[in-house]
């Protein structure tokens, strides 16, 4: 007992608080603990302990639902600023949830990640796939930092994205955003409106064009991977330049706001994101009947897209005056 006492002393408990601690030890453990002698008893006990203070110390090591995923932000400083600028938005979503903030991330279960993925992105299906992936790698990264053991994200289904097909744009309307165009106020703005409208090249690809990418003498546009969504160069021809003066081949500093303000002058007011690449990809397919080539200038992997969702049945003779819009030219081959 002597001896007892002496341990229990440089721990600051008594002799029934650690009866008291060994007894409430052993009913936890349940029928794990039943029918042990003493020596197997004692060291199901000390495994018990050893488990449990692993458990409370990587509770203390765990950070805030919050301050992973601002560091795992961070940690994307490689990041396109519109890619980061994206990212930040999703995180924001996901924080706004109540109580995700402040939630321990070591905590968190799978269904609490369901909850604040329907709260967040319930209503879309494609951003519910977003926040999921965004909120997979908030998880993955805190793995790394030793700030949770396991990603509940894993188990949480994928939805699967049925693509919606989106309209293009009608002739009337094409007409409309080029004469807008050539109004003096919107020259800066002539050169990238016609790659948007007949070389399918995406509004942020755009705005992210350098001087040296433009071939005026070859009439071709490079795209290079940096600049491309999906990190894979490609070349597109210029198609309806002729009437563009040297001066006019070139992409204005404000791109977004200029372009936003030509969309409003040209009378629209409710805008569909990518709608011009929609509107050249409906037009080739219609026209020209080559899947294969317009997969290439677009820069998909495969044709599926196109499919599902960048083709809207239309006639060859509207499809004609969309490439002969401009009557001073002849309408271009693919």
């Amino acid at each position: 007992m002597n001896t007892a006492n002496k341990i229990l002393k440089e721990t600051g408990l008594r002799a029934e608080d650690a009866a008291r601690l060994a007894l409430e030890c052993r009913e936890a453990l349940g029928d794990l603990a039943s029918g042990k002698n003493r020596a197997a008893l004692i060291l199901l006990l000390r495994r018990a302990m050893q488990e449990g203070a692993r458990v409370v110390r990587n509770a203390e090591q765990t950070v805030t639902l919050e301050e992973a995923a601002w560091a795992s932000v961070e940690a994307r400083r490689h990041l396109r600023p519109t890619t980061r600028r994206d990212l930040r938005h999703f995180v924001r979503r996901i924080l706004r949830v109540e109580g995700a903030a402040k939630y321990p991330l070591r905590e968190m279960r799978t269904d609490d990640c369901r909850r604040i993925l329907a709260a967040a992105f319930g209503s879309s299906q494609s951003s519910y796939e977003k926040g999921r992936t965004i909120l997979h790698s908030i998880f993955t990264y805190g793995i790394q930092r030793e700030w949770c053991d396991a990603n509940p994200v894993s188990r949480i289904e994928t939805p699967r994205v049925k693509e919606q097909a989106i309209l293009p744009l009608t002739l009337p309307e094409v007409e409309q955003l080029l004469a807008t165009a050539q109004m003096p106020e919107f020259r800066d703005m002539r050169f990238s409106l016609r790659l948007m409208l007949y070389s399918g090249v995406r509004p942020a690809e755009v705005e992210r064009v350098q001087p040296e990418d433009i071939l005026r003498r070859e009439q071709q546009l490079i795209i290079r991977p940096r600049t491309s969504k999906t990190g894979g160069g490609r070349m597109v021809p210029l198609r309806h330049t002729a009437e563009l003066k040297a001066e006019d081949y070139r992409i204005p500093r404000n791109w977004q706001r200029r372009w936003k303000a030509l969309r409003r002058a040209a009378g629209f007011r409710h805008w569909v994101p990518d709608v011009c690449r929609h509107t050249f990809a409906t037009y080739h397919a219609a026209h020209y009947r080559n899947l294969p080539a317009l997969q290439l200038e677009m820069g998909h992997r495969d044709s599926t897209l196109l499919r599902t969702r960048y083709t809207t049945p239309m006639t060859d003779r509207v499809a004609r005056q969309f490439w002969g819009i401009n009557k001073s030219e002849s309408p271009m081959k693919p």
